[in-house]
């Protein structure tokens, strides 16, 4: 071996054992060499005390999870049999459950982690998978910060290949907590002060003495009566030497409700989601003719960021073989066609000679006799 040869940083021979996974580049700008922890500009739990968030990322993490994953060959994408973490990652919870926290990690952090507890023992490969939260993982890069050379677990390192190592899901962005800290911070202000003005709805003031002057302890004792009395929602009285001068705008002077709709529409922007489902913009409604566009509109604008994160992860070389990919059958469930339109389309294609009836039965999901 030459002198500067082992100097060089050699990547990952594909063999037909694959016990590594890739290690994967840092591309954004919160990690560094010293800085090993995941950093957000506001958390999650101020981010799903907001309505709008959490409609968010059910509609989006809920959708996709509740999309089922296949298997397919690359030279004619063809449908074939998925190795038993396709179905099931982990062996703890149903494949939706992992895959709708994989999309909230990659919405919220823009990086998810799976960890290995399973290997098929032919090449390798993972067959089982756990979920680990994006806020238990911290790392360690490379000295020109380009790569992760260690990831800890609770602060506990794990190994970078084989079992116990961690499966790194990248997004397409840095996560809305970084993204969206700005609007996320507004409307949980937003809804704090609409939350004060509900609780206490007599707006804050203060009490002009036009008579005489009260001593300390006489305006001390006024006060404290007022407040008690405001807090118990009791009547007010004050004499002809007293007038209360409020110095707060009532909710409606405030405009709370026209706010909160406006955060709510930038919340829908932040999220890549049309305002009316989020009850945002009340001019909008959807019929059953444009329904299959209105899906496509989604998945293309909101949900494919994610859909492509996961699918490319899982279609690489250290988890599936590399003839291989996995995919979302999206055709096939959430955008699947109404029963006359695609049996429609069925027979035209059998008339063009394009398929056979048992491939026509196939995609009916459908036996040889007919029968499902």
């Amino acid at each position: 071996m030459a002198f500067w040869d082992r100097f060089l940083i050699q990547a990952p021979k594909l063999t037909s054992e694959v016990k590594a996974q890739y290690a994967p580049a840092v591309m954004g700008d919160d990690f560094g060499y010293f800085n090993t922890q995941l950093i957000t500009k506001v958390s999650r739990d101020v981010a799903m005390s907001l309505p709008a968030i959490v409609r968010s990322r059910n509609l989006i993490a809920g959708t996709i999870a509740s999309i089922p994953l296949h298997l397919y060959r690359k030279s004619n994408d063809e449908r074939i049999g998925s190795p038993k973490w396709v179905e099931q990652p982990s062996l703890h919870q149903p494949r939706s459950v992992t895959l709708a926290y994989t999309v909230d990690s990659l919405l919220f952090y823009g990086v998810a982690y799976w960890q290995i507890t399973e290997q098929f023992q032919d090449d390798g490969r993972p067959a089982r998978f756990i979920w680990i939260a994006p806020t238990r993982v911290t790392q360690q890069v490379s000295p020109d910060n380009q790569f992760v050379t260690q990831y800890y677990v609770d602060g506990a390192p794990v190994p970078m290949s084989g079992l116990g190592s961690l499966i790194t899901f990248q997004g397409l962005s840095e996560g809305i907590l970084n993204t969206g800290a700005t609007i996320i911070r507004q409307a949980f202000e937003l809804q704090n002060a609409a939350h004060r003005a509900a609780v206490a709805p007599i707006p804050s003031g203060v009490i002009k003495n036009n008579g005489a002057d009260l001593s300390e302890n006489e305006v001390a004792a006024l006060l404290s009566q007022w407040k008690a009395a405001r807090q118990k929602g009791s009547t007010a009285y004050l004499t002809s030497t007293l007038d209360y001068m409020p110095t707060s705008f009532s909710p409606k002077d405030m405009g709370y409700a026209d706010l909160i709709t406006q955060v709510t529409t930038q919340i829908a922007r932040l999220c890549n989601i049309p305002a009316y489902y989020l009850s945002a913009d009340e001019n909008n409604s959807m019929t059953y003719a444009n329904v299959q566009d209105e899906r496509k509109q989604l998945i293309s604008l909101a949900l494919q960021p994610y859909i492509t994160a996961v699918e490319s992860r899982l279609s690489m070389d250290d988890i599936t073989n590399s003839q291989n990919y996995v995919r979302f059958a999206i055709d096939e469930t959430f955008l699947r066609a109404d029963t006359i339109e695609r049996l429609t389309a069925i027979e035209k294609m059998i008339s063009l000679g394009l398929i056979t009836v048992e491939q026509a039965q196939e995609m009916e999901d459908l036996s040889p006799n007919g029968t499902a």
